[in-house]
């Protein structure tokens, strides 16, 4: 008989009374039922975070920055209640240390009082670490431990980004401050630069002028200096005046009395000798005025003279060739006419020096001249006015008096206007040479200005100024400089699509470990018969195929329809997977056909390392290095890399691969099956009284 008619004939005794066909229908349904609902509960536990709860502690106080109040912690709070991603309950910092430790809550976070200060302080002169307090209980769940960490770290970003775009918006609104009052600068140094060229002008000018102030305090120096002269002259002259008038009124005071009587005797004498005065008076005037005149003449004169004497003498007497007795007296005759055109020199210079002076003399003589005159006229009533005589005699003494005073005072005055003048002359040398310096430093400062205006100028150009989009596009870039740019070449949609790689087999080897219990795994009827080894052997995997690929239609509709798993090659994961169920079928037959009994507990501790070395959660390298060792060497390994290539999609390579791994293992463990069948076809007194019976 062919192995499928024995394959078949082997179904068909499921179908004979009820228990059977219930185990059949069992049969198809366990792999449904392992797979599915390991799925089912796996397949989105992240959509439900927000039936977890999780107690939120909110003890910020607030702060204050910039005139400007934030509450960190309220709008944490705020943003984590939106969020749903857990199911948030504010309660007190005892209520919520309670509930982690008695299960109410499987975890707490709390923000401290400090933690809007803390942020705060970013910008200020000490900045500080705000934290927030997470405490989780393992004993209450594990993983709901591990996910809070992720969520939490998300939420730290986030608050640690804002805290910086606070710090970091300070920081380019200082900018632009500081672009604001370098322009400032700029502009004041230009206007600096402008005033300081002006000043260096101005400086120039003073130079030039001081070196003009210069000649005129020296000429100054110089006139004061002859002035002076002529005042110690004055002076002299009108003490000598004052010291007659003096005499004069002593003597007409003396005498007073005595000269009454003979002016009375003598009126017509005295009229004569005014007449006389006045007239010598005005002779001395005109003299005065041809002596002024002719003082110059005179000057002349007397060094033309000098000058004749000299040449005479040089040509007589200084390489005479006989000797000349006059030689002597032309040389005595030299130095006088030299003398006296120093005297002519020096009264010329008086005169000129005395000009003022000669004036005001000029203009007493005038006035003596007058006097006189009205004397002659009152000499004959001299008797009756001797009294106002005297008195004007008096008067005029106490003139002189005064004008000998005063010409002392000029002297003194001119002597110290001298000495000042020395002193004005110097002083105005070194004020020179300081202006110049002054002009030069001017000079230097207007480049430097212009250098400084200049600079400032280029400062502000590279200041930044952000108006506030700008400055809020650039504070979120440096508050978070570096973004994941996460790209998933093949994303799997949910938890569950991501894990069924790893289920869908272990379904499937488990449907097909419980069809080897209610199937032998070699035909008796065909082991009666003595057929062939090879057949023996299809007619004991071909029914748990046909099983199998009953029990991967109705999983993979399940998953597909009621569960929601989305295949981008479903077909070709169909496929796959009843050529995994062959696989499987081939793999337990041969452990239940070589080791009887003891090979249902070889197929479970298969399944066991399968399950541990496939990589089906985390990857095999985090594993022990057993598990990475045995990885390479079981089917289920390929399987799963396989299955998440067909259902989430990526390069075939891994499928085919699994393909010929699979066809491999399948070949294999019928032909090791055909062995067995070949054993049990003799019988032995092991198999007459097995050691152990399942």
């Amino acid at each position: 008989m062919r192995s499928p008619r024995l394959a078949a004939l082997e179904l068909r005794r499921f179908g004979r009374g009820r228990l059977p066909r219930a185990a059949l229908v069992a049969l198809l349904l366990l792999p449904l039922l392992y797979g599915g609902l390991y799925l089912c509960s796996f397949w989105d536990p992240y959509s439900r975070l927000d039936r977890i709860p999780v107690a939120l502690v909110n003890e910020d106080e607030g702060a204050r920055v910039g005139g400007k109040r934030i509450d960190a912690g309220h709008d944490l709070a705020e943003g984590l209640r939106d969020s749903r991603t857990f199911e948030w309950h504010e309660v007190s910092a005892a209520e919520a240390r309670a509930g982690v430790e008695d299960g109410t809550y499987y975890l707490s976070l709390t923000m401290p009082a400090d933690l809007s200060r803390r942020i705060a302080s970013s910008s200020g002169d000490s900045p500080e670490t705000g934290a927030l307090q997470v405490r989780t209980n393992d004993a209450n769940n594990y993983i709901v431990g591990q996910i809070s960490r992720t969520v939490f770290g998300e939420v730290r970003t986030a608050a640690s980004t804002k805290a910086s775009r606070s710090f970091l918006d300070r920081i380019f609104v200082s900018f632009s401050d500081i672009h604001g009052q370098t322009v400032k600068a700029a502009d004041g140094a230009d206007r600096l630069k402008n005033g300081i060229g002006k000043a260096e002008q101005g400086s120039k000018d003073l130079a030039d002028g001081l070196v003009d102030a210069r000649t005129g305090s020296t000429e100054l120096a110089r006139g004061l200096k002859k002035l002076d002269s002529g005042a110690g002259d004055l002076a002299d002259g009108s003490r000598q005046v004052a010291e007659g008038t003096q005499a004069l009124a002593d003597r007409v005071d003396g005498i007073a009395d005595t000269v009454g009587p003979f002016v009375a005797q003598n009126e017509k004498t005295i009229g004569d000798t005014a007449r006389l005065v006045a007239d010598s008076a005005g002779a001395i005037r005109r003299n005065l005025g041809i002596l002024v005149k002719t003082a110059p003449a005179a000057a002349d004169g007397a060094h033309a003279a000098s000058d004749t004497l000299h040449d005479v003498y040089e040509r007589r007497c200084a390489t005479p060739v006989l000797p000349d007795t006059a030689c002597v007296d032309l040389k005595k005759a030299q130095e006088a006419a030299t003398d006296v055109a120093s005297i002519a020199d020096d009264l010329n210079t008086l005169i000129a020096d005395q000009d003022g002076d000669l004036k005001k003399l000029d203009t007493q003589l005038a006035l003596l001249q007058k006097q006189a005159r009205a004397l002659a006229d009152r000499a004959p009533h001299l008797s009756e006015d001797l009294d106002d005589a005297v008195s004007k005699i008096d008067k005029l003494n106490a003139g002189a008096a005064r004008v000998a005073a005063g010409a002392k005072r000029l002297h003194t005055g001119l002597g110290t206007a001298r000495t000042g003048a020395g002193d004005l002359d110097a002083g105005v040398g070194r004020l020179s040479s300081g202006a110049d310096d002054l002009n030069g430093g001017m000079y230097k400062l207007v480049d430097g200005s212009g250098t400084l205006a200049g600079g400032l100028h280029d400062g502000a150009a590279r200041i930044p100024d952000y108006d506030e989009q700008d400055r809020d596009r650039r504070t979120g870039v440096m508050a978070d400089p570096v973004k994941l740019a996460s790209q998933n070449l093949h994303k799997a949609p949910n938890y569950g699509t991501g894990f069924a790689p790893y289920f869908i087999p272990l379904s499937l080897w488990v449907g097909a470990m419980v069809a080897y219990m209610l199937i032998a795994p070699l035909n008796r009827r065909a082991l009666a018969a003595g057929a062939p080894a090879w057949r023996i052997a299809l007619a004991g995997w071909l029914p748990v195929v046909a099983v199998g690929v009953l029990q991967t239609t109705a999983l993979m509709a399940v998953l597909h329809w009621a569960i929601g798993l989305e295949m981008t090659r479903a077909a070709g994961t169909v496929g796959f997977l009843f050529l995994v169920s062959a696989c499987f079928a081939a793999l337990v037959q041969w452990l239940n056909a070589r080791f009887g009994a003891a090979g249902r507990i070889l197929v479970l501790a298969l399944l066991m390392l399968q399950l541990t070395s496939a990589g089906g959660t985390y990857p095999v390298q985090t594993s022990p290095r057993f598990f990475d060792a045995i990885h390479p060497f079981l089917p289920m390994s390929y399987v799963v890399a396989a299955l998440r290539r067909l259902i989430t999609g990526g390069g075939l390579g891994p499928v085919w691969q699994a393909c010929a791994v699979l066809v491999a293992f399948t070949a294999g463990a019928l032909a090791l099956t055909a062995l067995s069948a070949r054993r049990r076809q003799v019988w032995t007194l092991d198999r007459l009284h097995p050691e152990l019976t399942l």
